[in-house]
């Protein structure tokens, strides 16, 4: 069965980068796999499934494990750069010009999910999400996204090492600036609540005080 999907969707690659996405069929994607109709539809519905098939597997790389996450925002970066050098032709069929609509609008959905993911977990303890995080998770996802679509098409030519730089020098400044901001407003919160607490305790203990006087002069 695995290896009946990886024909199937090994044929949509080679399609793509011949005609286009958007003029590939299904009787296309049959021919050039050479399986049965029957076979294509026993393992997906149509054309955008065995799309989708194919970078939800890709996504997978982009994903890492709350309790794996290391102290680098973006660890995905890198190895995302470094798989797709490796399979310049699959990166070519998604994620190129010749990728169609569906493809870019499906890989950007993915990425800035994940883009919030790790914005939210790197945030300081009990801070509340900055007003600005969907326009961050759009810059970010935008970056990221242009850089590999170039360096896909080869219209860009770098290392893996190099694109992450490349992708880090754009967005962390920014970043920074808002997580910084974000501490800054927590370490100050909590001080006021250290200071609010404080002064109930010395109005607690003032009250204990007057009514232990109070209770001497009645005596």
């Amino acid at each position: 069965m695995r290896r009946t999907r990886r024909i199937i969707r090994q044929a949509l690659v080679e399609l793509i980068l011949s005609k286009g996405y958007e003029a590939v069929t299904v009787t296309d994607i049959i021919n050039r796999a050479d399986v049965g109709r029957s076979t294509f539809y026993a393992h997906f519905t149509d054309k955008q499934e065995v799309l989708f098939s194919s970078l939800d597997e890709l996504s997978e790389l982009l994903r890492i494990a709350p309790e794996s996450r290391s102290e680098t925002l973006f660890a995905f970066s890198l190895p995302v750069f470094e798989h797709l050098q490796e399979q310049r032709r699959l990166a070519r069929a998604l994620l190129g010009r010749r990728g169609g609509t569906a493809i870019g609008a499906r890989g950007e959905q993915i990425m800035a999910d994940i883009v919030r993911d790790e914005l939210l977990a790197a945030l300081p303890e009990g801070c509340a999400p900055p007003v600005s995080l969907d326009l961050m998770v759009t810059c970010v996802t935008g970056a990221f996204m242009a850089l590999l679509r170039r360096w896909a098409d080869g219209e860009l030519v770098a290392t893996p090492a190099e694109m992450d730089a490349a992708f880090r020098a754009v967005v962390m400044p920014g970043l920074d600036g808002v997580f910084t901001a974000a501490r800054e407003g927590a370490a100050r919160e909590g001080a006021a609540r250290g200071g609010a607490a404080r002064e109930c305790t010395a109005r607690e203990g003032a009250v204990r005080e007057d009514a232990v006087r109070g209770g001497g002069a009645g005596a």
